[in-house]
């Protein structure tokens, strides 16, 4: 390997695709190779031996005999495995993060005021000092922790540039078993994420990648006679706006088929009229697990399965996916996603006893549920919300809540990749910064919520699912809508 690299330097041979092949293997060998022999491993396989003698015959330095069984045969291998496995055993895997100690040190630092200023805090109030002075010492430690928060929050933070170019990889390896010519460019690599919200990232990524290079970037012949680059271009692209991360992928391939798509809804029944839908929500369709516009079932595609994991994993981390097509031109897929998913901006309301939390950036608006529409019972329902029809569902229903309901109920609008729906509670409680508990393993995958919090009582609150709640409310008010029945308040 190391010889091979020498005569690229000394420019004795050509730099070729083929050689690069080799090359990109050799690394790909040695990643496996080197934790087995620390672990004591000493086998050879017949790929590392078959590897061997292809770099001999290009560097002329050894014979094929000598590969089998001279030193080489010594060496110790490992099995050939998943690459991003042996990458993960090499470097420690995503259990780990390194942390300037200058932040460290911080925090120590902050950790030390609190206590003198809680200490300090504990002495007052044993001595009764007055209201104000001890509503004084409360804030100060309030600024500190908001300080420390803020700190710890920060230690978590990475930049997305070392998993965007692990891409660069994939790209290459997936484009030439397609038989098509590709590259990735990467913007914005020095933007910092939570470090949860980045090992979430690597799902969609690679079938994102995987759906632009086999339906999107044409062959270099297509892209010639259309006047194109005959090299396919993907953009991964990385930006803060306000408190999320935006990722967009885009490619300048064929971009999405409406004609292709339109037939898929129609023969699969999902949609009574799908030519009628605007482009966004048309293009959503693909989102959809079983829907698949290829013509023939591949390695890569066909089976439908794919970008329905893009939408779910981005959900999950209470995200949302816009898609933008144009034909000829490319598709982009934009990714809005929270910076942290260890805390939430949240909006508190309550049902009977309960105390459920919605993120923040999903509420539109909250209103009184219409006097008439409080008399329905099966916990579904459309009203007028500035003259468009507005479906909700109603929280007390949907977790089948003891007790009865309020004289007055509120509707809390919500909105998720521009669809709205409301869901009706009892009290409002407003706005709170909430910190995310996981649910746990038991509890993982209930209908209509993401996570639980503690509030200030000390009680559990659970956190609601937004999408999955919205998209309950919409298809419930479409199947109110289409029996005719009437909208409350039209």
């Amino acid at each position: 390997f190391e010889e091979l690299l020498q005569r690229f330097r000394s420019r004795t041979v050509p730099v070729t695709r083929e050689l690069i092949t080799l090359l990109l293997q050799s690394v790909d060998a040695l990643r496996q190779m080197v934790p087995q022999a620390v672990a004591g491993g000493e086998e050879i396989r017949p790929e590392h031996t078959a590897l061997l003698w292809q770099l001999a015959e290009r560097t002329q330095t050894t014979s094929k005999e000598e590969v089998v069984s001279g030193p080489a045969a010594d060496r110790r291998a490992r099995p050939w495995g998943r690459r991003q496995e042996d990458i993960q055993a090499w470097t420690g895997g995503a259990g780990s993060i390194r942390v300037d100690i200058q932040k460290l040190d911080r925090m120590l630092n902050l950790l030390g005021e609190i206590a003198i200023a809680r200490g300090r805090l504990t002495e007052m109030m044993a001595k009764g000092v007055g209201r104000t002075e001890i509503q004084e010492a409360r804030l100060d430690i309030d600024t500190l922790f908001m300080q420390f928060q803020e700190l710890v929050m920060k230690v978590r933070m990475v930049p997305v540039g070392p998993i965007f170019r692990q891409y660069i990889r994939t790209v290459r390896d997936l484009a030439q078993a397609l038989g098509k010519v590709a590259r990735l460019a990467i913007e914005g690599e020095d933007v910092e994420v939570d470090m949860s919200v980045v090992e979430h990232l690597k799902d969609p990524l690679t079938h994102m990648i995987r759906n632009a290079l086999d339906h999107g970037i044409e062959t270099s012949e297509v892209r010639r006679a259309r006047g194109k680059d005959p090299c396919g271009l993907l953009t991964l692209r990385a930006s803060h706006e306000g408190g999320s991360i935006i990722i967009q992928f885009t490619d300048d391939g064929a971009g999405l088929n409406r004609e292709r798509i339109v037939g898929r809804a129609r023969s699969l029944g999902t949609i009574a009229e799908p030519e009628k839908l605007a482009d966004q929500e048309l293009y959503r369709l693909v989102f959809k697990a079983g829907f698949s516009t290829a013509e023939a079932v591949t390695d890569l595609s066909g089976r439908g399965v794919g970008m329905d994991i893009v939408l779910r994993n981005i959900e999950a981390l209470r995200g949302s996916v816009a898609v933008d097509s144009h034909t000829g031109k490319g598709t982009t897929i934009t990714l809005r996603l929270p910076l942290t998913l260890a805390i939430i901006e949240g909006f508190g309301v309550g049902v009977g006893e309960e105390t459920y939390i919605l993120p923040l950036h999903a509420v539109i608006e909250c209103m009184d549920l219409p006097a008439e529409a409080q008399h329905e019972g099966n916990g579904y329902g459309v009203i007028n919300l500035g003259g468009e029809p507005l479906p909700y569902l109603r929280l007390r229903d949907w977790f089948a809540l003891p007790g009865p309901r309020p004289a007055r109920e509120n509707i809390v609008v919500v909105e998720q990749d521009g669809a709205r729906a409301g869901i009706a509670v009892d009290v409002l409680y407003g706005e709170s910064q909430t910190v995310i508990k996981p649910l746990g393993v038991y509890l993982q995958g209930l209908p209509g919520i993401a996570g639980s919090a503690i509030l200030g009582n000390g009680r559990v609150a659970l956190i609601l699912d937004v999408p999955g709640l919205l998209r309950e409310a919409i298809a419930h008010g479409d199947a109110i809508t289409h029996a005719g029945e009437p909208h409350r308040g039209l």
